[in-house]
């Protein structure tokens, strides 16, 4: 790919994974993807859990804060990949989507996200290569 590409993620909160699948690809693509993230029905701020999880792994995504999902978005995105928020994502032919199925990390202790950190991880891992981008880290 000679541009750089847009990733989109979207889930109903953009409270856990969208905003956990931002921060990894974020963190192994650097400026070689840019990353949006958005939700259907945005929370006021991002799960505290998943933020504990990232950190962890050495990536910071506590300033981040849900954003509603807009269609200037979507149709400034190259890939949009939905993770649980089903019929509310706009689909506009021509992008490319994928749906995540992703255990919801709303409620649940580090014990049970850290699972869901690590399975996002290797998604965003072969995303980076279907996009022909390397992992930095």
């Amino acid at each position: 790919m000679t541009t750089t590409p847009t990733v989109l993620f979207v889930c109903v909160h953009n409270a856990g994974r969208s905003q956990m699948a931002a921060g990894w690809l974020s963190h192994l693509a650097g400026d070689r993807v840019q990353v949006l993230s958005a939700g259907s029905a945005p929370k006021d701020q991002i799960n505290p859990v998943a933020v504990e999880a990232m950190a962890e792994r050495g990536v910071d995504i506590a300033a981040n804060q849900p954003k509603v999902l807009t269609d200037a978005a979507v149709q400034a995105s190259d890939v949009v990949i939905t993770m649980g928020c089903g019929d509310a994502c706009p689909f506009y032919p021509g992008k490319r989507y994928e749906d995540w199925k992703l255990d919801d990390p709303a409620g649940q202790g580090i014990e049970a996200v850290r699972p869901i950190r690590d399975e996002i991880r290797e998604r965003v891992l072969a995303l980076l290569e279907s996009l022909g981008v390397p992992a930095e880290g």
